[in-house]
């Protein structure tokens, strides 16, 4: 049966690397963005891709009535939606004390409110049907905030602690229904180009940095198995067990480094600059789904091969310990 797939954010960056995903298994996929030109580029992809059907809506996620009515119109031309992926963000880069109301406001009502949104919207129609998959694409930094990034971090921490009540009800009310979150590590997205910044230097992803194509394949893999939450590579383990253990150490070290690992060695062209907080960045040009540290990403995941194998590799080591007990059994005879 051919999916209906609903991504938000799904003009650049990790959305559109899900949304091109999506289209490759030959899904209908409806994108939601901002960028008029970005959009256009993302349903070209996925219609070259093999996508069963495309439909495009240019609405801000930050607007509720909106993102509803972007679902209304998708389940009234494909009956249901099967998956929705949860992924329009902004960001300021700056000191807190550099970041006006309006700005945390903003950052707050995208990235966290456009997830509620869009959470409800399409719950409004799983739980009518009895089914379907939520998946919010979230950050290591949904668990330690790091300097620069404040606003940021703690949408993503709200998006955690609204999904850890949102997921009980369902299992109370409607378990066929499935929420995961995925937390990424740094991912070579356009967002470093087009972020808003009051920094001296140009943004960087913390590195090592990851391909958008390797979070998009934990996105799906998660909203295919339903599983409550998906680590992505060893950064964002490493970060989780860090603040788990040694946060006062994690602090210091992240006061120390954490504000040069967060920008090249680039001055910032501030008469050229244009950041997508208030208007979409992809609105006049396509930026496509890579951001500009091509060189600098990996394609590949131990760290998320080892968490989507799980079941694989404890069947190999129970199969193993089997087979040392039988030859210790067989020796002592």
């Amino acid at each position: 049966m051919t999916q209906v797939v609903v991504v938000t954010g799904a003009s650049a960056g990790v959305g559109r690397a899900v949304a091109r995903a999506y289209a490759e298994r030959g899904a209908r996929v409806a994108l939601i963005a901002r960028g008029e030109a970005g959009l256009t580029a993302a349903e070209r992809d996925c219609r070259e891709r093999g996508a069963a059907d495309v439909r495009t809506y240019r609405l801000d996620v930050a607007d509720a009535g909106a993102v509803q009515r972007a679902a209304d119109d998708v389940v009234h031309h494909w009956e249901v939606i099967d998956v929705w992926v949860n992924n329009a963000m902004v960001s300021v880069f700056a000191p807190a004390w550099e970041i006006t109301a309006a700005e945390f406001r903003r950052v707050t009502e995208v990235n966290y409110l456009g997830t509620v949104h869009g959470t409800l919207a399409a719950l409004r129609h799983m739980r009518a049907r009895g089914r379907g998959a939520i998946t919010q694409v979230g950050s290591a930094l949904a668990y330690r905030g790091i300097p620069l990034q404040s606003a940021y971090c703690a949408s993503k921490h709200a998006i955690q602690g609204f999904n850890d009540s949102l997921r009980a009800e369902l299992l109370h009310d409607c378990p066929a229904v499935s929420l995961s979150m995925v937390q990424l590590p740094a991912v070579n997205t356009p967002q470093f180009s087009w972020v808003r910044t009051r920094l001296p230097r140009h943004p960087q992803p913390v590195p090592p940095i990851f391909s958008p194509e390797v979070a998009a394949r934990a996105v799906l893999w998660a909203a295919d198995h339903g599983v409550r939450e998906l680590n992505v590579g060893g950064p964002t383990w490493r970060a989780r067990l860090g603040n788990m253990f040694l946060p006062g150490l994690l602090d210091r070290k992240l006061a120390r480094d954490g504000y040069d690992s967060q920008q090249t060695g680039r001055t910032i062209d501030r008469a050229a600059w244009r950041d997508n907080l208030d208007r979409p960045g992809d609105d006049e040009w396509d930026h496509g789904a890579d951001g500009v540290f091509a060189e600098q990403a990996r394609h590949r995941s131990p760290a998320l091969w080892v968490s989507t194998h799980k079941r694989a590799l404890s069947g190999l080591a129970l199969a193993g310990l089997t087979l040392a007990v039988a030859g210790v059994a067989r020796n002592r005879c």
